[in-house]
C-alpha cells in the first residue's frame, strides 16, 4: 500500500483497518520510546495508575498481577509482562507486595505516578502537531462510527 495517495478518491478507497493498524503501531511505538527516554515503560505507568486511588483505582486497594492484567485487558499488549514490570517498581520502592501477593502503591510510587503523568502532554502535543482540533474530533467520531457499524460496543 502506498502511504501517499494522489487523490481524495484514492484515499477514500483505502481500507480503514489497514490505516488504523498502522496508526496504532506507530503511536504506541512513539509513546513507548518517549517514555523509555524518561526511564520508565508504559506498563509500569499503567501499574502505578491502576493502583492509585487518585487515578484509576476506585479504592486504592492492592491488587494481584492477575487482577491487574484483568483491569488492563482493554489496553495491555500481549508482550507486556506485568510481573517483570512490577519487579522493577518494587526495586524502585514505588510498590510493595503483601503476603497475599497483592501489590500496593507506596507514597514514593504515588509521587512517581504524578511526576510521570507530567510527560503525557508533551507526548500528546508532538503527536497532534499539525492537526487541527476539529479534524481530530472528526477523526475520532469517524472511528467511533466505524466501530459502531461493526456491532461492537465502544468501551
Amino acid at each position: 500500500m502506498t502511504t501517499q495517495p494522489t487523490s481524495d478518491a484514492e484515499l477514500a478507497g483505502q481500507p480503514a483497518a489497514y490505516w488504523t493498524g498502522v496508526a496504532y503501531q506507530a503511536l504506541i511505538a512513539y509513546t513507548r520510546a518517549q517514555q523509555a527516554e524518561k526511564g520508565y515503560t508504559q506498563p509500569q505507568f499503567w501499574l502505578l495508575r491502576n493502583l492509585s486511588e487518585n487515578d484509576i483505582s476506585p479504592d486504592g486497594e492492592g491488587m494481584t498481577i492477575p487482577e491487574l492484567r484483568e483491569a488492563m485487558t482493554s489496553y495491555i499488549r500481549p508482550e507486556d509482562d506485568l510481573a517483570a514490570e512490577s519487579e522493577v517498581l518494587l526495586e524502585r520502592g514505588w510498590l510493595t507486595r503483601d503476603a497475599g501477593d497483592r501489590l500496593w502503591l507506596t507514597k514514593e510510587g504515588e509521587q512517581a505516578r504524578v511526576d510521570l503523568a507530567r510527560n503525557a502532554p508533551a507526548i500528546r502535543a508532538a503527536l497532534h502537531e499539525g492537526i487541527e482540533e476539529a479534524d481530530y474530533v472528526t477523526t475520532v467520531k469517524v472511528l467511533q462510527q466505524l466501530i459502531h457499524n461493526t456491532g461492537k460496543p465502544i468501551t
